[in-house]
């Protein structure tokens, strides 16, 4: 069974970091592009940076390109994302998704609040 469970999110003031953890179970992390999506409330949910299985290419939205930096451990079945210069509109629930989709396999999410 696939499980992913996310981590590190919180409450944090414009322009502060966050790194979220997203731990892998139930299939061969190592094997798999992985994605990041978030939504926000009322939003529909929007795709924010993927990374393929050797973690030799990374993709960004462009409203978060230059501040998010997506990473891998496949040793250790853990994908992060980290954040900086984190603005009130990247307020969202955040989710790691298994593959390419942003609508794939998905854990239960890690709430972000930017605000001061």
């Amino acid at each position: 069974e696939v499980q992913l469970v996310e981590s590190g999110g919180g409450l944090v003031q414009p322009g502060g970091s966050l790194r979220l953890s997203c731990a892998a179970s139930g299939f061969t992390f190592s094997n798999y592009y992985m994605t990041w999506v978030r939504q926000a409330p009322g939003k529909e949910l929007e795709w924010v940076s993927g990374i393929n299985s050797g973690s030799y290419r990374t993709n960004y939205a462009d409203s978060v390109k230059g501040r998010f930096t997506i990473s891998r451990d496949n040793a250790k079945n853990t994908l992060y994302l980290q954040m900086s210069s984190l603005k009130p509109e990247d307020t969202a629930v955040y989710y790691c998704v298994q593959g390419s989709s942003a609508y794939g396999q998905r854990g239960q999410g890690t709430q972000v609040t930017v605000s001061s």
